[in-house]
């Protein structure tokens, strides 16, 4: 028999007892521990934990361990989550005209290498919809025209919204959706939405970035997983890397590298935010691999 598994994530003050409250509350209660990751930041004074673990006595159920362990949250001031670790969250891409981080995670997804349940893609193009409807998944076409003003792009963000809604969607990504969401959007996806950009020392913004690199010589491009807030590419960061170049390299070959950097850390980010292996520290992120 599959004994119901568990994803335990806690933030708190540093303190001592946290380990040893938590592991014996889960020993009490009939669980075994499958893994557990802890931080203690000197900076924020906060310790994090992470524990997945199996409920091993059918006479502790989900609402059982939730309403025993709130005591303990309480005498720690824990910030405290339990997650069903079998369950596969509910995802919502989101993509323009370049398709490759779509691509690459619709691949994952359907291999099973990504452990959720794509539930819609949303775009202001039409260019992907036949490649939604050869996963079978609902294809959203909410365009946005170019100069579109502020009452046109709030009611194309209440349709993505609805969505959302409509969907009990659990986690946004943006797959290379190149339009920027509105603070109030942004406010509303806090702490669901991933977003995908280029990171180059130095940065290059504006249309063709790997040919601006190129023109520059630079020797390393990368990408940069954040989180989504009202700062334009400034969000908490989850997962970045690096590709070295040199100069030998087209600026086609330097774009074709930065979209394969570009696809493995974004499904890094997501697999770490489905796994619950992300905690917020501030405008930082704690990521237990």
């Amino acid at each position: 028999m599959m004994h119901p598994e568990y994803i335990l994530t806690i933030s708190c003050p540093d303190q001592r007892g946290i380990v040893h409250n938590v592991s014996g509350f889960l020993a009490n209660h009939g669980c075994n521990i499958i893994d557990s990751a802890q931080f203690g930041d000197a900076q924020s004074a906060l310790f994090f934990m992470r524990v997945h673990f199996a409920a091993e006595d059918a006479s502790f159920g989900d609402a059982v361990l939730r309403t025993d362990f709130a005591a303990l949250g309480t005498q720690f001031k824990m910030d405290w989550q339990l997650h069903d670790a079998r369950h596969k969250p509910r995802v919502m891409l989101m993509v323009s005209k370049i398709g490759h981080c779509l691509n690459d995670l619709l691949f994952r997804y359907k291999s099973g290498l990504l452990p959720v349940e794509i539930k819609a893609i949303v775009s202001n193009h039409t260019d992907f919809y036949q490649l939604a409807a050869s996963y079978n998944i609902p294809f959203h076409h909410l365009p946005l025209a170019t100069g579109s003003g502020a009452d046109a792009k709030r009611v194309q963000e209440q349709k993505v919204l609805d969505i959302v809604d409509s969907n009990d969607i659990e986690l946004v990504v943006l797959a290379r959706y190149m339009q920027i969401l509105s603070p109030e959007l942004c406010n509303a996806l806090k702490g669901k939405a991933i977003n995908i950009h280029h990171s180059f020392l130095p940065s290059f913004k504006g249309a063709k970035p790997y040919y601006q690199a190129h023109e520059r010589g630079v020797k390393l491009i990368g990408a940069t997983a954040h989180f989504v807030t009202g700062d334009l590419d400034e969000g908490p960061i989850i997962e970045q890397d690096v590709e070295r170049v040199d100069h030998a390299m087209e600026p086609e070959t330097l774009t074709a590298i930065g979209r394969d950097v570009e696809c493995v850390v974004l499904a890094r980010a997501v697999k770490c935010f489905v796994e619950h292996r992300i905690l917020l520290n501030g405008h930082k992120t704690v990521v237990f691999k």
